[in-house]
Formats: C-alpha cells, structure tokens, sequence
C-alpha cells in the first residue's frame, strides 16, 4: 500500500512538472506574440504617417514623383508584410519578408529626406517638420518594441529548446519563432577613410 502512495505521488509530480513546462511554453509564445502585437501597433502608426508626408512633400517637390511614387510603393508592399506577419509572427517566411519591406520602406523615406534637401521651403514647412519629427519618435518606438519581441522570442527559444521543455514542446508542437531584424544596410557598411 505505502509503495502504491509513493507510486501515485510519483506520478502526479512528474504530471504536474510537465503540465509547469507546458504552462512555460504557452507563456512564453504569449509573450512573443504580445510583443509582436507592440510592433504592429508601431509600424502601423509609421505607415499611416507615410501619406501625409508625401501628400506635403508633393506641392514642394513636383519633378520628383518618381521618389514620391517609390516612396508609396515601399509603404505598400510593408503595410503587406506587416499583415502577413501579424497573421503568425513564427512564420520565418512572413518575417523575412516583413524585415526586407520594412529596409526598403527605410531606403525609399531616405532617399525622399535626402531630396527634400535641396528644397528649403519643404524643410521650413511645419507640416513637414512635424511629420518627420513623429516619423522619427515612431522610429524609435519600434526600435524598442523590435527589441522587446526579440527578447521574447529568444526567451521562447530557449525554454522550447532546453531539456526537458524540449520534451514537452516536441509532442505538442511548439514551433520555433523568429527574430525580427529590420538592419539598416548602411549602418552595417564600414565608413572609408583616405588621406590623400
């Protein structure tokens, strides 16, 4: 009898360690999708500020409509992969193509600040000023929550993948999710120094 009760506590511990491990897992993939959701709310706040500026850019800069085209289009096909991510922010695929929208959304509004350069009145305008000073307070907002998804999804990666978690999240499917890395090509390029 007594080894029937050491038996059965035996049993529901080791129930009870697995139904924690799998508790941590869900936690965790609530906790990348939580922070996925931030970058969502961020990225959508900077593709909503994109009309706007082209919409004020646009009486400055007449000659240049094929920058404020490209511009729309960049903001397009990353408004796309924003959706298509947010549908299942594990998707390698669909994080891959939100990352490589949203480098050239970022090359298309910086080739667009660079002309607008050549246009004083553009840049003295307080629309305009306005709107690239939010862009650029939206820009470090979803720097942050870039970050804080990141956290998470290393976090999640790491309990799905230690043993015995890796037990668990092996018979209940638990898949790898993916960092989302936005990089700016230019920043990664060593600068060039000539003394000649």
């Amino acid at each position: 009898m007594t080894t029937l009760i050491v038996l059965l506590v035996i049993i529901l511990g080791l129930i009870g360690f697995g139904v924690g491990l799998y508790n941590k897992l869900i936690t965790g993939r609530n906790r990348y999708q939580n922070a996925f959701a931030q970058i969502d709310v961020q990225l959508t706040r900077r593709h909503d500020l994109i009309p706007n500026l082209v919409e004020t850019a646009k009486g400055y800069m007449k000659h240049e409509k094929e920058t404020l085209e490209a511009v729309i289009e960049a903001r397009n096909r990353a408004v796309s992969g924003l959706q298509q991510a947010a549908k299942d922010p594990s998707d390698p695929d669909a994080m891959k193509q939100l990352a490589e929208a949203e480098r050239g959304l970022s090359g298309a509004l910086g080739r667009l600040f660079a002309l607008a350069e050549a246009y004083p009145d553009l840049k003295a305008n307080e629309n305009m000023m306005q709107l690239s000073e939010e862009l650029v307070s939206t820009e470090n907002k979803v720097a942050f929550a870039r970050q804080a998804y990141n956290d998470a999804v290393m976090q999640y990666n790491i309990d799905r993948e230690s043993f015995p978690s890796n037990l668990i999240s092996g018979w209940f499917r638990f898949q790898a999710a993916t960092l989302l890395e936005i990089e700016d090509e230019a920043k990664r390029e060593v600068p060039k120094v000539s003394f000649n």
